[in-house]
């Protein structure tokens, strides 16, 4: 019987890691779900506010050498 009941308790040990690690492993699949989640609205306000911003190339007026000159010359 002491055989059973090593047996036995290996075996329960074994289910209950099982179960840990298939809770742990739902916890972590909602984490990065949630995440994604996140990751797409980030996306589409950065893509919402790169359309606010003006054309870097359009709004820069064109620019005479002399207005680079220091003051002193």
């Amino acid at each position: 019987m002491d055989a059973n009941d090593t047996v036995l308790r290996r075996l329960d040990a074994l289910e209950l890691k099982a179960c840990e690690a298939e809770d742990l492993l739902e916890t972590l699949n909602l984490t990065v779900y949630r995440q994604q989640q996140l990751i797409e609205v980030l996306q589409r306000q950065l893509e919402t506010l790169r359309r606010q911003l003006p054309d870097p190339a359009a709004a820069a007026p064109a620019r005479s050498l002399r207005d680079e000159l220091p003051p002193h010359y």
